[in-house]
């Protein structure tokens, strides 16, 4: 799974900025358009709240998953749900607690 995870992070970066790239040297930082565009019509306002409401519950997920398990890096997976989104940081964080956790296996307890 650790192989999966990995992989679905270069779809989850890649597809989303794909997209925001473009508009955003188009249009700049201009969030007021941005919202807009984003709740333009109802199918649309019902994606951008369905994933708000998906990125805070992982959000919340990956601190308390994280803080739990000691991960040191759940940080990052926080970082690329901010940055890219549910996409990026759902599989970056899953993959992150794999290994967390084969190395937490593979070393001995003193």
């Amino acid at each position: 799974m650790k192989t999966f995870y990995a992989l679905c992070c270069i779809p989850g970066f890649l597809l989303p900025w794909s997209l925001f790239i473009p508009w955003l040297l188009e249009h700049g930082l201009n969030i007021p358009l941005l919202v807009q565009e984003a709740a333009s019509t109802r199918i649309g306002a019902f994606a951008w709240l369905d994933v708000l409401v998906a990125a805070l519950v992982l959000l919340g997920f990956i601190v308390a998953e994280g803080r739990r398990l000691g991960m040191r890096q759940w940080w990052l997976p926080v970082a690329g749900t901010c940055l890219v989104g549910v996409s990026f940081g759902l599989p970056l964080f899953l993959w992150l607690r794999e290994r967390h956790r084969e190395h937490a296996a593979a070393t001995p307890l003193t």
